[in-house]
This record gives C-alpha cells, structure tokens and sequence, in this order.
C-alpha cells in the first residue's frame, strides 16, 4: 500500500450544493487510503457537530468507496486526532485492531469488505441502523474478542462461521431481528465469557452444547421464541452468574443441575410455561441474590431450602400455581429486600418469621388464600414500604404495630374479611401515600385528622361500614388522586376541601347517608369521574362543576338535588355518562348541553323537568342511552332522535308527549335493549318505519291513545317483553306475539278491538287464557270518536232479569270536544245481552270483587267501554240471601286484587259497601286509565293510594287522569266534570266503610254532578214489584 507525506481536506455542502465549511490538516506519513478514511471520519465528526443527520460522502478513492459504508479507517500515528478512541491502529503495523462507532446513526448494510480487518479485535457497531444479514465473512476476523452489533435491524441466521471466532470472549446481538435457531457451533467456542442474544426471534430450543461454555459469566437468551426444555448440561457452566431465560416458550420441569451453578447471582425464569415442582437445592446457591419464576405453570409449593440462600434480596413468584403454604424458614433472609409470591394458590397463615426479614421493603402476598389474622411480628419491618395483602381470606384486625411503621407508603388489604376501627396512629405516618381498605369488614369513625401529616394519593375505603363524617382534610397535602367511600354508612356532608382539591382525579361517595348540599369545585381538569348516587345530597348542582373540564362520568341519582340542571355542565365536553335520575330538578334540558357531543348516556329520568326536549341535543351523536322517563316534558316525540345513529335504548315513557310517533324511529337500526314511549299522549297509528327495529328487545308502548292495529311488530322476532296495553288497538294479535300473549296478557289488556286469529280445530284460541276472542267472533267495531262509559249493572236472577242500570259517559276526542251524549246500545236488553256475552254468561274469570248482595264482575265491549256487572241471588220468597256458589254451600271471601274492599282482607262476612268499594276502583281506572295493581305504581301502593297521594298533595286531576283527558281540560267544563267522577271515586273507597255512600247515593251524587245520565229500568218476571 502506497504511503508517505500525506495531507487530507474536505469540504460540507449544502443541498444546492453550496460551501457551509471545510477542513484541511497536514497528516504526516501515513497511506493515501489512511489519509483518504481519515477525512471522510472528520468529514462525518463535522457534519454531527453542525447537526446533520442526512449526509451524502464523496470519495474519489476508490478501495476507501468500497469501504465507506462501514466507516472505520486507522488515523496516521503522528496525526492531530491518533487519540480518537472510535478507530485504533496497531502502531507497528499500522492495522486496524479496534472500530468502535456506537450511536453515530449508520445506516445500511454491513458489507463482507469488514473481513480485510484480519487484524481487527474488536468490533463495535452498536446502537445504529444497520439493516440486513451478518456477513458471514467476519468468521475470518479470527482475532476478534469483542463483537457486538446489538440495537440495530439485522436480520436472518447467525452465521456458523462465527464458530472461527475461538478467540470471542464477548458477544453482543441483542435487540436485533434474528431469527432461526441458535447454532450448536456458536456454543462450542469455550473462550467465551458474555453471551447476548436477547430480544431477537430465535426459536427452536437452548443448545445442548452450552454446558461447553465452561468460562461464561453472563447467558442472556430471554426475549426470543426459544421452546423445549432447559438442558441439563446448563449445570456444567459452573462460572455462570447470570442466566437469563424470560420471556420465551421454554416448558418441561427446572433442572436440578440448576442448583449446581454455585456462583449463580441472577436468575431469571419468568414468563414461560414450566411444570413440575421448583427442585430443591437452590439454598446451597449462597451468592443467589435474585430469583424471578414468575407467570409459569408450577405444581406444589416454596421448596423451604429457600431460606438458606443468605444472599437473596429479590425473590419473585407470582401467577405461578404455587400451592401450600409460606414456609417460616423465609424468616432467615437477612438481606431480603422484595417478596413476592401473588397470583398463586397459597394457603395457610402468614408466617410470623417474616418480621425478621430486617431488610424487607416489599411484601407482596395478594391473590392467594392466605387466611388468619395478620401477625403484629410484621409491625418489625422498620424499612417497609409496600404492603399488599389483599384479595385473599384475611381476619381480624389490623395490628396497630403495623400502624407504627414509619417508612410504610403503600397499605393495600382490599377484598378480606378484615375487621375492627381505624386507629389515631395511622394520621401519623408521614410517608403515607396509599391506603385501601375497600370490601371488608372495617367500621367505627375515620380518625378525622388523616391526611393532615401525610400527602395522599389514593384512598379507597368501599364497603365497609365507616360511620361518622368524612375527615376534612384528606387533601392536605394537595396530592390526592383517588377518594373512593362509597356503600359505608357515612353521615354529614362533603368537606369543602374535597371540591377545592384540585389533583382529584376520581371521587366515588355513592350509596351513603350523605346529606347538605355538593361543596364548590375549583378548577380541576384532572377530575375525570365523580359518582355521589344514594346519598340524600340536597340543593343545586353547584355550577362550578363546569370548572371540571375534563369529567367524563357523573353520577348523582337518587338524591333530593332540586333547582335547574346548571347550563355551564355544558362546558364538560369530554361527558360521556351522565345520570341525574330519582332527583327533583326542574326546568328544561339546557340547549348547552349539546356541546357534550361525547356523550353515551344521558338519564334523567324521574325529576320534574319539563318543557320541549331541545333539538340541539342532536349533537349527541354518540349516545347510545336516553332516559328521560317520569317527567314533564311537553310536545311530541323529538324528530332527530333518528340522527342519533348509535342509540340502543330510548326510555321516554311517562310524560306529557303527544302526536304521533315519528316513522323515522324505524332508522335507529342499533335501538336493541329498550323503546319506551309509555304513558305519554300519543295518538295514530304504530308507523310502518318501527317494523324496520329488528333488534328490539323490549317495546312499552301502554297507556297512550294509539290506534289502528299491531301488523307493523309483526316483522321484530326479538321481542321478549312487549306492552301495548290500555290503547286502542285493534285487529288480531300477531303470530309473534303469541308467546309473548301467553306469558303477560296484561300487557295487551286495555285494547277491546284487539283478537286472536288463531283458532284450533275445536274453535278454542291458541292462548291459554280466555281474555281475547277469536278474530272470527268479534262483532264489527264501532266507528267514530272514542267513548269512555261508566256504568252500573244490576243482574237480579229471578224468573227472568231486571236490568238496572245508570250510565255516564264523558265523550272526548283530541282534536276537537263534541258534545255529551248517552248511548243506550240498542237499548236495555242489547246491552244486557252485550254484557252476558262479554263475560261468557258471567265467568268467574271476569270476577273482581265479592260483596253482600253479590259478585261484581269487569265487562268490555268495545273501544273504552268498560261497566262494573254486580249479580245479584235472592231466594224464591224474594228476600236476600248470603252470597253462593252454584252448590248452594258458603264460600270464603275472594276477589281480584286491587279490587277488594279493605276490610274483606281479614273477614268472611259480606258487605254491601265492599261492593261500593269495587265500583269506585273501576271509576278510577276509567278516569286514570291504569290498572288497579298497575305496574308504575311503586311496591305495596294500588290505584285507591296512589291517586289519593297525588290528590292530596297536588289538588291537581292533570296529573292523575289519562293524558287523552288531561289535554281536553281547556275545556273547564269537561275538567269539572272528571274532577266530579273522580271524587265520587274517592268517596267510594273510603278505607272505612261506613264512610262510603251507599250505591243509591252514588247513582244520586252521579245524578247532582256535571254528567249527563239515563237510568235504563228494564223488567221482566213474575213478580214485577221486586225490581226496585
């Protein structure tokens, strides 16, 4: 190679090619190519100085081309830079013996001209992008003790060549992408002392030739695909220190020979598949300081040998499978530093040993079956920080020692049975930071002075059963995250201090006694999730709780909340749950809270808001849940409730809603779980687009004044719940339905129009109830305005029939009044004959009360044409007799519920006045158009109590008559006249009976109130004069 007085220059241009800098030097003697490489390496120090990373190199030289793209040249010894470490030279020979370019960011591939270094030793190009395979070339560099090529992008095999390297004592692959298997051959050069190859894509299994690797310290494989088994020649690598198999797919038992690897400091198993038991022996490792087998398939339980590695400060077991118990020779472990043994099945006590574990700063033992009291020996641990014992069967209380351990941070016991009072000492420990106690047995008064000494992060005190206040001052140290008290029975009301912490991230205080009013709420955009539901929290929703930008969860339902729902809610665009239900808020839904466009749930269902529901919530485009039943809206069912695509469940049942129900419903083709538009005041017909919810699973549709028939649900076959009661349907059941029919016929009761098409061959009904008649039976419906009669039928069995009857009848129509009209049907015997028809020549399945003079039976005949039939037995001389069956014999007082006279619940005796009693529930049920044991009402309350608590609270029949009714009240003198009715109801259903009037003073009072009336007197028999 040409050589001799040298000098080397250079110059950086920019992309147009323009001069940024250059360099010159006077090299001395050195070869053209030395002097070449050497100023393409300042070149590159320059460039990196200037901050350019994208660098094109030059060179007119051609050998010193076709070895730039390794970058590595042997400065001139007498040069200005022979000190730069990244390239040295043998100076006698003037070769290349060491290249070390880690972290300058080269690109691209290694090239085979890397095997002309025949004298290189050490190779370190680490920490850059090289891409490509390893060239197997460097096999010939037979000189190299160091190779490391770790963190770049090689890729393929790893040469067999490298088995020429018998000089290799260091070798560095790690966090590459290689793959294939490890070559048997790579373990057979004996020199070497480090092994990397973790972090890569080997698979296959572990060579059995390690055990030739007699002078390795360090064997790190864990990161790879590796399968199999471990070798058991692995126990001949006596000098081995470090050995490290995590992470790969290894199976089969753990070795003994393992337990031979005397000088064994670091051992690392976790995160494969082994089995069998831990062998023993490991206690004879005594420089063994750090043992993790974590997240394998163990059986059995800790070998106790264990105890006798003096040296261990870190042993990690967990989800292993372990079994059995702690053994109490893990006392010895002086120098233990971390234990952790969770996730397995361990059982037994905690041994109280450990309190001798002096060093101990981590004692992990969750998840397992650990029972018993926690040892106070425990309260020793002076230099313990992290305490975790929860979720397994601990007792008993916990020892105050353990309150006194000044260094504790972290106290986590949730999910025990554990028991007893908080003691004053734990408001001392000033390392404090989190404490959960959730799921236990805890009770007595939070010491109320916590947090003052401490600055906390979290604390979870769920279910117990805390009492007294919530301490004042948990945000002291104004670092509290998390506050969770919820389902304790805690008093009082919420500390001021917990509005204004301003690090809260999440405050959970449901299910409480909780009373006042919510605090104020500084600025705090960490606060993501606040849940105070079942407390009885009172006054406003502060509005500062728009300060709380990035809330995503409110839950304040089930409380005594009151005022308007705070427009600045709608500054908390980050919303995606809120629930306000069971409160009493009033006043409309803000129009801001359309600005929470994240929003997936919205419930506030069961206050007393009113208004029209706005139609800027279409901006809602991610609501999936909308509850708004029980409330007071007004107008009809929104149109853009179709533009919120992503709705499941729609539950607006319950207010003052008209119109019709809008056909674009049909396009929510997500609408699954709920539909309710009950109890509102719509009118028309089911629109043809609700057929097209073929996902529906549950439709309320009752208590409206909807018409036509029920053909459009014929196409959902989803349906396990429908209620379609107390409309006006009419036509035939669909075919769908008939099992729905035959499990809840009171959910299509209410709709005299509707029918069963179905008929069997013996021209029974296919349903298992004689509520509804074949279609092919019904007469012709009636057309015009609907109808609402009331109506009294005495039936006198004598020689023929005496039909007494007082009729009443308020004949409203929703889009115009018309006038007051009386109906004979036909007159006095059609009416009878409709009325014996309709019960089947009085069934006693169409009975609903028992009285003394009689059974009272419940008629319909057509579209809100509803009567009260009472039978009537006298004996053959014309007196009274007690009430029979067809036998003649006595029977006990029966009738359906909700239609029984008080007092017929604790006697047999028959009474007149339970019969006034069962005619003043049917006038209710006319008038409210609910069922006497109606579904809305809430447990233990029937139609008497709940319309004599709304009458007596409110004054106000709106609220208690049938929505068809209460839109017709602009017309006083049709509200005079329900209000009439209604309170001759109430007189009838009297709890006491001497209070009620008799049935002539009904029909008299009936007579006196605003109510046009027709007695109807027809008679027949023998003897004339008894038809009274």
């Amino acid at each position: 190679m040409l050589t001799g007085e040298a000098s080397a220059g250079g110059l950086i241009r920019d992309s147009s090619r323009a001069w940024c800098r250059g360099f010159v030097a006077n090299l001395g003697h050195c070869s053209v190519l030395a002097a070449e490489l050497w100023a393409v390496l300042e070149g590159i120090k320059m460039a990196s100085s200037m901050g350019i990373r994208n660098l094109l190199v030059e060179s007119d030289n051609k050998v010193a081309v076709s070895i730039l793209q390794e970058q590595f040249a042997c400065p001139p010894s007498n040069s200005s830079s022979s000190s730069h470490q990244s390239i040295q030279c043998d100076n006698a020979s003037h070769s290349v013996v060491s290249v070390q370019l880690s972290g300058y960011a080269i690109s691209g591939l290694l090239g085979p001209e890397i095997s002309q270094l025949s004298r290189l030793q050490t190779l370190d190009l680490s920490n850059n992008s090289f891409s490509g395979q390893i060239p197997f070339q460097l096999g010939s560099s037979k000189l190299l003790e160091l190779l490391d090529l770790s963190s770049n992008g090689f890729t393929g095999e790893i040469p067999d060549d490298l088995k020429y390297l018998q000089t290799l004592r260091y070798l560095n692959l790690y966090s590459n992408s290689l793959s294939g298997e490890i070559p048997q051959s790579l373990f057979l050069i004996l020199s070497l002392e480090c092994v990397y190859l973790n972090n890569n894509s080997f698979n296959g299994s572990i060579p059995s030739s390690v055990g030739n690797l007699n002078q390795v310290l360090e064997l790190w494989l864990y990161g790879n695909r590796l399968s199999g088994t471990i070798p058991e020649s692995v126990g001949d690598c006596t000098k081995l220190q470090g050995l490290y198999l995590n992470d790969n797919q290894l199976v089969g038992s753990l070795p003994e020979t393992l337990t031979n690897l005397k000088n064994l400091v670091y051992l690392f198993l976790r995160n494969n598949s082994f089995q069998g038991s831990i062998p023993l022996g490991f206690g004879n490792c005594k420089n063994l300081s750090v043992i993790d087998f974590s997240f394998n398939e163990f059986s059995g339980g800790l070998p106790p040998d264990l105890g006798n590695s003096s040296s261990l400060t870190t042993l990690v077991i967990v989800h292993s499978n372990l079994t059995g118990s702690i053994p109490s020779s893990f006392g010895l472990l002086d120098n233990l530093d971390a234990l952790h043994l969770s996730e397995n099945q361990l059982s037994g006590r905690i041994p109280r040993e450990l309190g001798n574990c002096k060093s101990l700063r981590s004692l992990k033992l969750q998840s397992n079956q650990l029972e018993g009291e926690i040892p106070g020996e425990l309260g020793m641990l002076t230099e313990l920080q992290d305490l975790e014992f929860f979720s397994n069967r601990l007792s008993g209380e916990i020892p105050v020692s353990i309150w006194r351990i000044p260094s504790l941070v972290h106290f986590l016991v949730y999910n025990n049975s554990l028991s007893g009072q908080l003691p004053l000492e734990m408001t001392e420990l000033k390392k404090l930071k989190n404490i959960s106690l959730f799921d236990n047995q805890f009770f007595g008064i939070i010491p109320q002075n916590l947090g003052i000494n401490s600055s906390l992060l979290l604390l979870d005190f769920t279910r117990n059963k805390f009492t007294g206040e919530i301490p004042p001052n948990l945000c002291f140290g104004k670092q509290l995250r998390v506050l969770n008290m919820g389902q304790n029975q805690l008093q009082g009301s919420i500390p001021s201090d917990v509005g204004s912490c301003s690090t809260l991230r999440r405050l959970i205080l449901s299910k409480n006694n909780l009373s006042g009013t919510l605090p104020e709420f500084a600025e705090n955009p960490s606060l993501y999730h606040i849940d105070i539901s079942k407390n009885g929290i009172s006054g406003s929703i502060p509005p500062s709780l728009g300060k709380c930008t990035g809330l995503n969860f409110i839950d304040f339902s089930t409380n005594k909340f009151t005022g308007f729902i705070p427009p600045d809610l709608g500054s908390l665009v980050k919303l995606e749950l809120v629930n306000l239900s069971y409160n009493k808020l009033e006043g409309s839904l803000p129009s801001q809270l359309s600005n929470c466009y994240k929003l997936g749930k919205f419930d506030a269902g069961f206050n007393s808001l009113n208004g029209s529901i706005p139609s800027s919530l279409r901006n809602w485009t991610s609501l999936s849940t909308l509850i708004l039943t029980e409330n007071e809206f007004t107008g009809g069912i929104p149109a853009f409730l179709s533009e919120l695509e992503k709705l499941t469940e729609v539950q607006i049942g319950r207010n003052f809603l008209g119109g019709e129900i809008p056909s674009s419903i049909g396009s929510l083709q997500d609408l699954q779980y709920a539909l309710n538009l009950s109890s509102n005041g719509l009118t028309g017909a089911i629109p043809s687009g609700l057929g097209n919810l073929i996902k529906l699973e549950r439709l309320d549709i009752s208590n409206n004044n909807l018409t036509g028939t029920l053909k459009v649900l014929d196409k959902i076959n989803t349906f396990v719940l429908v209620n379609v009661s107390n409309n006006l349907f009419t036509g035939p059941i669909p075919d769908t339905m008939m099992d729905l029919l035959n499990s809840s016929p009171s959910s299509f009761l209410g709709n005299p129009g509707l029918c069963v098409s179905c008929i069997l061959s013996n021209g029974s009904t296919c349903i298992r109830n004689g509520n509804f008649k074949p279609c092919a039976s019904q007469s012709s419906k009636r057309k015009g305005h609907a109808e609402l009669k009331i109506a009294m039928i005495v039936l006198v069995l004598l020689a023929g029939f005496v039909l007494l009857g007082l009729g009443c009848m308020f004949a409203l129509h929703r889009r115009h009044k018309q006038d007051v009209e009386i109906a004979s049907e036909g007159g006095s015997a059609l009416l009878l004959s409709k009325l014996m028809e309709a019960t089947e020549n009085l069934n006693d399945r169409y009975i609903i009360g028992r009285g003394a003079h009689g059974i009272v039976y419940k008629a319909s005949l057509g579209e809100d044409e509803l009567f009260a039939v009472k039978k009537i037995a006298f004996n053959h001389k014309g007196g009274n007799r007690s009430m029979t069956s067809d036998s003649g014999q006595s029977t006990l007082v029966v009738g359906t519920v909700g239609y029984i006279a008080p007092e017929n619940a604790f006697t047999t005796a028959k009474r007149k006045e339970s019969d006034v009693f069962s005619y003043g529930v049917v006038l209710l049920e006319l008038i409210t158009r609910k069922k006497a044991v109606d579904s809305s009402f809430t447990e233990g309350t029937d139609i008497v109590g709940w319309s004599r608590s709304i009458w007596r609270n409110t004054e106000d029949i709106s609220r208690i008559a049938d929505s068809s009714l209460a839109m017709e009240f602009s017309d006083t003198s049709i509200m005079d006249q329900v209000i009439d009715v209604f309170l001759v109801a109430l007189r009838c259903t009297e709890r006491e009976p001497s209070e009620r009037p008799t049935m002539r003073d009904v029909v008299k009072q009936l007579l006196n109130a605003n109510v046009s009336i027709k007695p109807l007197h027809i008679c027949s028999g023998k003897d004339i004069k008894s038809c009274v």
